[in-house]
Order: structure tokens, then C-alpha cells, then sequence
């Protein structure tokens, strides 16, 4: 089903949206001018980052830019970040990406444990995540009534309702989201989910990043 290693953002994007998961809208470019006409499809601020299955580290190498809100900021940041490519990337794209404003982040996922097999995990991101600095965890296969119980784990009452103008989190719609990275992540040849930032945006959950791992099944 998938070669042995790392899907690129764009694959790991394309796999979750397959399952249910909401994702961002994202574009992938080949070129600055491909990178601009994107950014005007998209329209709003844009990130463009630098796109590739060898790149799962994009941001300790500076290979993201963020808030770009004119076609020059996009075709300067397309050209800086193809630019800055080297022979170990392999082959590489620029992914153009809708900017996900929230102020609440999950990070969620499924690993492989070695003793007990895949688990599903939801935590706090960002920020947050120093605050409270804990996960929730349930053993694949997982149901409507396992992801309700993560949310209520998880214990943040304060931040499920409505916060700083925006509304309560939609939690049939995490827990939907839960219920695709469970499918995703069970899956054939799939080693390991990461969605980190899983943002918050109008009550409504969206994957802005996302790492899927396999195994070459």
C-alpha cells in the first residue's frame, strides 16, 4: 500500500481528509509563480513551507513561512525556501496552505506501542500543553463512546466553552476527528499518525499539520 517512511505534509493531509478529518485547504506548488497562483486561490494570509517526504522537520530549518499576505511575500518566500533544498531532500514541492487562526490547539494521533499495538492519543497543544502537560490514551479499535471519554480525560471544562469571542468546541466534531485518525491510523502499512497544531477555529477542529509514518504494508 505505501513504501517504507515518512508521507510528505501534503500525502499525510490528503490520508486524513480521506478518513474524515478536517484539514486544511492546501495547494501544492511546483514553482514561485505556481506558489502565487495558489496563494490567490486560497486567498487571505497563506504559509508556505517547503514540501517533501524527507522533510518532517520543517521548522528547526527555518523551511516555513508564515502570514504572507501579498503575491510579492509569496514568490519571495517560494524562491528562499526552493532555494534552500539540498541533495538529501529528495524531491521536494512547496506546499501553500490557508492560515488556521484559534486559540485552542490539541495535538492528537495514534502511535504503535510495542506491548499493547496502536493507540489513539488527544492532548493540549501549543501553549496550553505547558499549562496542563498531559495526553489522553485509548487502545485501537476505539468508539463513539472512547473519544467522548478522552475529551472528558482531558478535564479542561473552561476550555471546551465558549473562549475570547469564540464558541464552545464542537466535540461531535472532535470526536469525529478522533474517530478519522483512529480509521487513519489502523490502517494498512500505517505505522503512526501526528496531527500537531489540531486548531480550534470557529468551534470546529482543523489538522494545519499532519505526519504519517509507514511501515511498507
Amino acid at each position: 500500500m505505501f513504501g517504507v517512511g515518512v508521507l510528505s505534509e501534503f500525502e499525510s493531509k490528503q490520508l486524513l481528509a480521506r478518513h474524515g478529518v478536517a484539514v486544511s485547504r492546501d495547494k501544492l506548488a511546483r514553482s514561485a509563480d505556481e506558489a502565487v497562483a495558489a496563494a490567490v486561490e486560497i486567498g487571505g494570509p497563506v504559509a508556505v513551507k517547503l514540501c517533501g517526504s524527507s522533510l518532517a522537520h520543517k521548522s528547526e530549518r527555518g523551511l516555513v513561512r508564515l502570514g504572507l499576505d501579498n503575491s510579492a511575500a509569496v514568490r519571495t518566500a517560494a524562491d528562499e525556501l526552493l532555494a534552500a533544498a539540498v541533495e538529501d531532500d529528495g524531491e521536494v514541492a512547496l506546499l501553500v496552505s490557508e492560515m488556521v487562526a484559534g486559540y485552542r490547539e490539541f495535538i492528537a494521533g495514534v502511535v504503535h506501542t510495542e506491548q499493547f499495538g496502536p493507540a489513539l492519543m488527544l492532548g493540549l497543544g501549543g501553549v496550553l500543553a505547558e499549562a496542563v502537560g498531559e495526553a489522553v490514551f485509548r487502545l485501537l479499535p476505539v468508539s463513539e463512546a472512547d473519544c467522548k471519554d478522552m475529551i472528558e480525560d482531558l478535564d479542561i471544562p473552561a476550555l471546551m466553552a465558549p473562549l475570547r469571542g469564540e464558541p464552545a468546541v464542537d466535540q461531535g466534531a472532535l470526536v469525529d476527528s478522533l474517530l478519522g485518525l483512529a480509521r487513519a491510523g489502523g490502517g494498512e502499512g500505517v505505522e503512526a499518525v501526528d496531527v500537531n497544531p489540531l486548531v480550534i477555529r470557529d468551534g470546529l477542529p482543523v489538522a494545519v499539520d499532519a505526519l504519517v509514518v509507514t511501515t511498507g504494508s
